[in-house]
């Protein structure tokens, strides 16, 4: 099988407060997605939508990707593929969030629960669709459930006095 190199050119830039990491918390963060001008008209009709899909390039992430891992870097999950995993160490480092669309002004996006840096390349939008989106019926492995428990867990320990 041979496999052809692609090229991906950027449409625009992501813009907010994360620099280096992306803290807990992430999910009710404001990002600002700076589209380039020439796009502006691809834009219409998009802030009919109250969700969208935005790809981007994770394109400060270095080192080779680990074939098998434990989720989230916990020894206290199971050792998976990469592949079954949301971490960002991938062969090729593309991002996908489903983000609110909090307003549209010209080029410009305003979304909420974006895990992206600031200056993160902009890849594709997509509307959210439930018709294509939300599975009915989808399941997990129980380590997502647990983690997400233990995250909560951790996260209600550090705000206690």
């Amino acid at each position: 099988m041979k496999i052809r190199e692609m090229v991906v050119r950027p449409i625009g830039v992501v813009r907010n407060q994360f620099v280096e990491m992306i803290p807990q918390g992430w999910e009710q963060s404001i990002s600002e997605l700076q589209i380039e001008p020439i796009w502006a008209e691809a834009l219409d009709g998009i802030d009919e939508f109250s969700h969208i899909v935005v790809l981007f390039w994770l394109d400060r992430i270095v080192g080779t990707p680990t074939l098998r891992i434990h989720p989230k870097g916990r020894a206290d999950t199971p050792l998976v593929g990469l592949f079954s995993t949301r971490t960002p160490r991938r062969p090729n480092p593309i991002g996908l969030a489903t983000v609110k669309l909090l307003e549209r002004r010209g080029h410009l996006l305003r979304v909420e629960g974006l895990d992206a840096l600031d200056g993160s390349p902009v890849l594709d939008l997509k509307p959210y669709l439930a018709r294509n989106d939300l599975v009915e019926g989808a399941t997990m492995p129980d380590w997502v459930t647990y983690i997400r428990q233990r995250e909560r867990a951790e996260r209600g320990a550090k705000q206690e006095p």
